[in-house]
């Protein structure tokens, strides 16, 4: 016998869940005898993404869909219980892709996985065995129409796995669809407490994280290898390590791309794409990218990646510019970001990347369907919306068998609404997981049908055309009142009920002829109402019924969602980096350049001409001389009373890198790499390459005895981090020496790291380039030894392949590190600062080594107490190679006035002074075949200077990079304009949009 359930049993039905899933759990009381059969018929059915059935049949049994289709081909079982679903729609169940609810806090997860040397490696951790339901987090999420979410932990920097459950409430026995689903890891910085040595945990910078997660990858696969037989194992009698957490990631990277576990990687900062493009690369990872929501500025490069995104829509909200000191604290890059940020998933999926999108990140779960009904006005289109949060998860995490549509076999999880998912005014009503019922929401209006409607009334005998008029003082169906007339006769309409989209109204058939009551119920659809009716005595009829007045009492309804206005369009990309005076293009390169009648510094052989020319020829200098002709099509520059000097380069920097430059938690930090953190967006850069700076050496900090592997790069402005890298410089590692190192001068706390002594930094820095022979010589012998990515730097120090550049000032202390490399066989490539090199200048001749220094820097701390400003000069006349550098970012690109100070200073001449910040440094680096000087086959970087380099009143009037000209004057002064104007829209379309609020 079927049963039809109207709305009032359908909400008893919520207390009444169907029998749960098979298991072992023995029946306590009575048995749940309810069927688990049901039909929901005439509902609008949305079965995946793009199509929809107007009027159909879902038949569920036994927790799974059995049959859909239009209800003309989809009967009912007769085991049925039949549900009405006239003015609903159906769609399947949404899944949330990353979810961090029913889980511990994270020092309790901790607990959980301890393996491994590192408490930011929980990889053994399954979500699976410390999730707990979470009543109020899961009622929020199926309130959003969410009937499955991915449990994420969070702790540390290998999280560990993620299960998919389903949010209903229950034991995990009766939820969990899938455990294991992906292994998640998270490329940032975990930070760490610094109160005291005691605390400190390592990673404590971006790029020790970074350096984190490669040895762990790297001893993932050596450790599977290892176990597996296929490598040889230690020695007899040393036992084999069980480490949990290396074991879990082995088929991560053994299966590579073709067959791996899947690798969930969370990246929010879009700078770090290129570091998870690394990663996935080196290791062979099947990766799926969490992303932070500026990804539309690294559209090529996911695209290049090839792999699915899941990103938040926690868009940032209008900055507060009404204050004019407050617009004027709101950076440019910030102004962007509001604006292009909503648009970022729409312009994914239109470069054909899957996108899923998820309610993580929000500060109010509940505002995640206006967050996606702004992606979709900024383009992202109706079925892309809904496949993010349906079809691309299911297919993601490997259960679209189960999830993501609705199809015969499927799993029974339905999301049942009263309009268009994302429409601004539908509700979710409720939703079926696994074959159960879950009451959401009432089954409430939410459509203004105010006005006067005109009626269409197929009757059996006539047709008639009386109007309907529907008035109340607000917007809410319980408060309407109905009226129906025809010529001079007036009817007060008996009921007028909405429940959703179908429309229902009973009144007195006296004025068409019938006698009695007739009943009428029709779905409403924008401005049109169609159904069927029933006279008093049974026969059926058709009508509809349209808007009759534009100007009705009810109010314009708002753009459906997905839909925009015909004038909108997409806003533009912000430029390349996406700060001020970002660009949209890298600057042409022409073929051929001629600077005419300059007194150009060549710093080589040539030295300084005077009314000489430059010619460059496809980014190179071709040649310097006197009266060069004039090459056909060739750019020529008057350049009469200028200076031209080759680009300056700049030996120690801090600019262009982010996230700390000091990994400080442990005394030996080689294995991280300031190419990892390279930022392509430091609006520094262009500062300095408009002072002149063409090439800088961006280095680690200096809490180490042996710090990080530093990065040489060209002030290439508009490019990313690969094309600022320069190619074929000198791989280089940072030392340093002191008190920075023993930690003398970081306060009472930190008084318990070794070393503690200079003694100490000897002794260590011994001990660990003792550790690299050794290694080294296992690894020449076994290519299976395990790779330790801090003795790889080391042993290529040894190698003479990778430079020191080390941090110093005492004389004693110098002295010891260049025994140290005698005992050892290298030479120290450049000491840094070293304030007392000019107390052993020969010896530093001797040994071999460069000198990176200060012009007139001292009393900043005690160790440099006896700085002079000659020292550069006695250096240079010793026989030492010396550079003059910056160090810090606000002395970038002014390091030509330092020269000039190394003329005051000991009277070096002008020429061998500019020497100090342009071939010297470039000799230092491993780039003087490339840079440095003005010498044909050479990069053509130089600079126009409106006077003598060695001026303090000069200005930078030109700066060109491999033929490129990167920087102008006058080309300044428009970007200044193009920042203003742009500024003041950004600013305007914010207080539009705070006026809208």
């Amino acid at each position: 016998m079927r049963i039809t359930h109207c709305l009032a049993a359908l909400l008893c039905a919520a207390a009444a869940h169907a029998a749960p899933r098979t298991g072992v759990t023995p029946t306590t009381g009575i048995r749940d005898t309810q069927p688990r059969v049901h039909a929901i018929v005439g509902a609008r059915i949305v079965p995946r993404p793009g199509v929809a059935i107007d009027s159909g049949t879902i038949v569920l049994r036994d927790g799974r869909i059995e049959a859909v289709g239009p209800s003309a081909k989809v009967r009912p079982p007769d085991d049925a219980r039949i549900w009405d679903g006239a003015g609903r729609t159906i769609y399947a169940g949404l899944i949330e892709p990353y979810a961090h609810v029913g889980l511990p806090p994270a020092k309790d997860q901790r607990q959980h996985a301890d393996s491994h040397w590192n408490e930011n490696v929980l990889a053994e951790l399954r979500a699976a065995d410390v999730y707990h339901a979470d009543a109020e987090a899961l009622k929020e999420l199926r309130e959003l129409g969410f009937t499955a979410a991915l449990i994420v932990p969070d702790a540390g920097l290998f999280h560990g796995r993620s299960a998919l459950v389903s949010t209903a409430d229950g034991a995990l026995r009766t939820v969990l669809m899938r455990p294991d689903v992906a292994h998640h890891v998270a490329l940032k910085n975990p930070g760490t407490p610094s109160d005291t040595w005691e605390e400190v945990r390592y990673p404590g910078s971006l790029m020790g994280a970074v350096a984190l997660l490669r040895q762990t990858f790297f001893d993932a696969g050596w450790y599977a290898q290892t176990h597996d037989g296929s490598h040889a194992r230690p020695a007899a009698g040393t036992p084999m390590e069980t480490i949990d957490a290396l074991a879990v990631l082995g088929p991560a990277v053994a299966g590579g791309t073709n067959g791996g576990d899947l690798v969930i990687l969370e990246v929010t900062d879009d700078r770090l794409l290129r570091v998870a493009g690394e990663l996935a690369q080196a290791h062979g990872l099947r990766l799926v990218i969490r992303g932070g929501g500026a990804e539309y500025r690294q559209l090529a490069r996911i695209v290049a990646l090839g792999v699915p995104m899941i990103l938040p829509v926690n868009f940032p909200a209008a900055p507060d510019v009404a204050d004019a000191e407050d617009a004027l604290a709101t950076s440019l890059a910030e102004l962007w970001h509001w604006e292009a940020a909503p648009a970022s998933a729409g312009r994914l999926r239109a470069a054909g990347v899957p996108v899923a999108l998820t309610s993580d990140g929000l500060s109010k779960r509940a505002d995640f369907p206006a967050r996606v009904r702004r992606a979709m006005d900024e383009g992202l289109s109706t079925a892309d919306a809904l496949a993010a949060v349906t079809t691309v998860p299911a297919k993601m995490f490997g259960v679209d068998a189960d999830l993501g549509t609705i199809a015969p076999g499927r799993l029974a999880h339905l999301v049942i609404t009263d309009g268009d998912l994302f429409a601004a005014d539908t509700q979710i009503l409720d939703l079926w997981i696994d074959g159960e019922y879950h009451l959401v929401n009432d089954f409430a209006p939410n459509i203004d049908l105010r006005g006067t409607w005109d009626l269409q009334l197929q009757l059996p005998t006539v047709a008639a055309a009386p109007q309907l008029e529907i008035t109340g003082k607000t917007s809410r169906a319980s408060g309407w009142k109905s009226t129906v007339h025809r010529d001079s006769l007036t009817i007060a309409v008996g009921t007028t009920r909405l429940e959703g989209q179908r429309l229902s109204l009973t009144f007195a058939g006296d004025s068409l002829g019938i006698a009695g009551i007739l009943s009428l119920s029709g779905r409403v659809t924008d401005s049109l109402i169609v159904g069927s009716g029933q006279t008093p005595d049974g026969v059926g009829f058709s009508w509809q019924a349209t808007q009759a007045h534009a100007d009705t009492v009810a109010t314009s309804s708002p753009t459906a969602a997905g839909e925009t206005d015909s004038t909108w369009s997409l806003p533009a990309l912000p430029p390349f980096p996406p700060v001020s005076f970002g660009v949209t293009h890298i600057p042409e390169k022409p073929d051929v350049v001629l600077v005419q009648n300059a007194t150009i510094w060549t710093s080589g052989a040539a030295g300084i001409l005077q009314g000489a020319d430059l010619l460059i020829r496809k980014g190179r200098v071709a040649a310097v001389g006197r009266d060069l002709k004039v090459p056909s099509g060739a750019i020529v520059i008057d350049a009469t009373g200028k200076h031209v000097t080759p680009g300056l380069v700049d030996a120690h920097v801090h600019v262009g890198a982010m996230g700390g430059l000091n990994e400080w938690t442990q005394a030996i930090s080689a294995e991280v790499r300031i190419r990892d953190v390279l930022n392509a967006y430091d609006h520094r850069i262009y500062r300095h390459m408009a002072q002149g700076t063409t090439t800088v050496h961006v280095m680690h900090g200096s809490s180490n005895p042996i710090g990080g592997q530093n990065a040489t790069i060209k002030m290439r402005w508009g490019a990313d981090v690969e094309d600022l890298l320069l190619e074929g410089a000198a791989p280089t590692i940072k030392f340093a020496l002191g008190e920075n190192v023993k930690h003398a001068n970081r306060g009472p706390h930190f008084t318990t790291r070794y070393p503690q002594t200079r003694m100490g930094v000897d002794a260590l820095i011994r001990d660990r380039l003792t550790a690299a022979r050794e290694y080294g010589e296992r690894r020449r012998h076994n290519k299976r030894e395990r790779r330790d990515l801090e003795l790889d730097a080391l042993v290529e120090v040894l190698e003479g392949t990778r430079l020191i550049h080390c941090h110093s000032y005492r004389q004693d202390e110098i002295l010891a590190l260049i025994r140290i490399a005698d005992d050892f066989g290298f030479t120290i490539g450049t000491f840094q600062h070293v304030l007392e090199g000019y107390k052993v200048a020969e010896m530093l001749v001797e040994h071999g080594a460069h000198a990176s220094t200060f012009s007139d820097w001292w009393a900043y701390k005690f160790e440099v107490i006896d700085a002079i400003p000659y020292n550069a000069a006695l250096m240079h006349f010793a026989g030492v190679g010396v550079s003059l550098n910056s160090d810090l970012s606000n002395y970038g690109g002014r390091i030509h006035v330092d020269a000039a100070k190394a003329v005051k200073y000991g009277g070096v001449p002008e020429e061998e002074a500019l020497h100090m910040v342009t071939i010297e440094p470039a000799r230092q680096l491993g780039v003087d075949a490339f840079v440095g000087s003005l010498e044909p086959g050479k990069d053509a970087d130089f600079v126009i200077w409106s006077a003598s380099p060695m001026s303090s009143y000069t200005r930078c009037e030109q700066t060109w990079i491999d033929g490129r000209r990167y920087f102008d004057l006058a080309d300044d002064a428009a970007r200044r304009q193009q920042v203003g104007s742009e500024r003041a829209r950004l600013l305007q379309a914010v207080l539009v949009e705070g006026g809208k609020e």
